[in-house]
This record gives structure tokens, sequence and C-alpha cells, in this order.
């Protein structure tokens, strides 16, 4: 188990997709996710198929925020062509996380 943190602040337990299996799986299949998924690398993702819409935060090499986006499902995202990975959890977390634009994420545990 793996946890997503700004500041020293624990945000969300985090599950981390980085073989081509768990990229392409993401949250397909699911009615929700308890915390975050990280996909890496990655410089885009797409809700086709998914049963929930998500919260995208698309971050650089050092995990800094680019960009936050909400997507509905069945909906394709652009390509962030300085994104090294993103972070997915269910539409309205990064609200009640205060997630933005420039924040700096840590990954604390095994990931």
């Amino acid at each position: 188990m793996a946890w997503l943190l700004r500041d020293g602040e624990v945000l969300a337990a985090l599950e981390v997709a980085d073989s081509l299996g768990a990229r392409s799986r993401g949250l397909l299949g699911r009615d929700g996710v308890d915390g975050a998924l990280l996909i890496k690398p990655a410089m885009s993702v797409h809700t086709i198929g998914m049963r929930f819409p998500i919260d995208v935060a698309y971050c650089d090499r050092d995990m800094t925020v680019l960009c936050v986006v909400t997507m509905r499902r069945h909906r394709v995202g652009r390509l962030r062509l300085r994104s090294k990975c993103v972070v997915e959890a269910e539409a309205g977390a990064f609200e009640r996380w205060g997630l933005r634009a420039g924040d700096r994420l840590e990954i604390k545990g095994e990931a």
C-alpha cells in the first residue's frame, strides 16, 4: 500500500498502475475507487467504458500537478505532452482535498 501526500499531509491511499496491463485496465470495471490511482507513465487518459466520472491530475516528472480536470464517463482526454504520470480519483475528490495545479505530490510506501 502506498500513500499520496502533499506537503506531508496524507491525501489518500494510493494504488500504482505501472505495468502495461495495470495501466490499460486502470479503473475500468469498478464501481468506484477508495483513494486514488497513479498511472505511470501516462500523458493522456480516457473514461470510455467507465462507470463513474473521475478527477484527473496530470503531473510532471517531479510529481508537480500541471493541470486538474474532471472527466465525465465515455470521454477521451487531451494529450498533455509534459505529463509523465496521472493521478485519478472519483470526481469531487480533488475539490475535497484542495488539489490544484502547482501542488507538489509525494508517494510514500510501496510504489
